[in-house]
């Protein structure tokens, strides 16, 4: 079944880095603005922007927020010497974030054959339509979700993408979203997550948490099997240490979920009443989001008998 979306949280990834947001900067207020983002903990974007492998090149979107750190990172692959890219997650509906975009294809001297989408909440997909149709020559949009397409065809668990002689396969890793996709790019050895690891900090889930510890499962397995060299997120710089990231995030949610069980037995009995004993110590500027997360949890241990 398909977890609800908290109104709060749909607002702030609709708004984030569209023109509405910025207007409501101007007059001092930003719903979605990163707490970090002014203490200059947060990465630079020149280290994010231009980023990648051998056959990907990150383009980052203008949209930083609580939810998107510094942004959407915009994926362009293609083959050395290809004639056709492929662009993951083309981001909002930014124009200028989308033109620049096109731009750094068409400074390859490639065009691009087709879109592809990790998942379809809207600072990765909502610019994905325009995106195709700037690009021209009936270019599709894939994805796992059939309301984020564009064209017949979507994605699956088992498809192999080979636009431009690229090989790059999908995974389904639901968590983050049900319709969460993982793609792997074996002539780098990169892992595209999406929003299911992200560059630091942690996902905030929209699906249920037992997929997602499913996914994280999976991934390091996968991870350790290929001998994968990085992690190529949706958010945040990449990652060069594939199995230390995903350890820390498998341990880092069963530790939570120890903590929100401990808070539990101690008499919290809502998300609020779980986040203020378990997250106290953190901005409470992302306890929203952080409710979001341990609902995820109760749920989990409601089914297994344990919340």
């Amino acid at each position: 079944m398909r977890r609800r979306v908290p109104l709060s949280q749909a607002v702030l990834w609709r708004l984030a880095g569209t023109s509405a947001l910025r207007r409501l900067e101007r007059l001092g207020w930003n719903p979605a603005r990163h707490p970090d983002r002014a203490s200059g903990r947060m990465g630079d974007m020149t280290e994010i922007d231009g980023m990648g492998t051998e056959r990907a090149t990150c383009v980052l979107a203008p949209n930083p927020s609580a939810m998107t750190l510094d942004g959407t990172n915009t994926w362009i692959i293609a083959e050395p010497g290809a004639a056709e890219a492929v662009v993951v997650d083309p981001g909002p509906k930014d124009g200028e974030h989308l033109r620049r975009v096109l731009e750094t294809v068409e400074a390859q001297g490639r065009r691009v054959g087709l879109v592809l989408l990790t998942h379809g909440h809207p600072d990765h997909s909502a610019g994905a339509g325009k995106f195709a149709r700037m690009a021209g020559g009936g270019v599709a949009v894939r994805a796992l979700d059939p309301r984020h397409r564009l064209g017949d065809e979507g994605l699956a668990e088992g498809d192999v993408v080979t636009t431009g002689g690229l090989e790059l396969r999908i995974m389904e890793t639901p968590g983050h979203s049900d319709d969460s996709l993982t793609f792997w790019l074996p002539a780098d050895g990169a892992v595209l997550t999406g929003d299911t690891v992200l560059g630091y900090g942690t996902t905030v889930l929209e699906g249920s948490l037992g997929d997602y510890l499913g996914s994280l499962d999976r991934l390091r397995r996968f991870s350790a099997d290929r001998d994968a060299a990085t992690i190529l997120p949706g958010h945040g710089p990449k990652l060069d240490d594939p199995i230390a990231v995903l350890d820390h995030y498998i341990d880092h949610r069963r530790e939570r979920l120890a903590q929100v069980e401990a808070a539990v037995a101690a008499g919290a009995r809502t998300a609020r009443e779980v986040v203020e004993r378990v997250y106290a110590d953190v901005d409470k500027a992302l306890w929203p989001a952080a409710e979001w997360s341990v609902q995820s949890q109760l749920d989990y241990l409601a089914e297994r008998g344990t919340g």
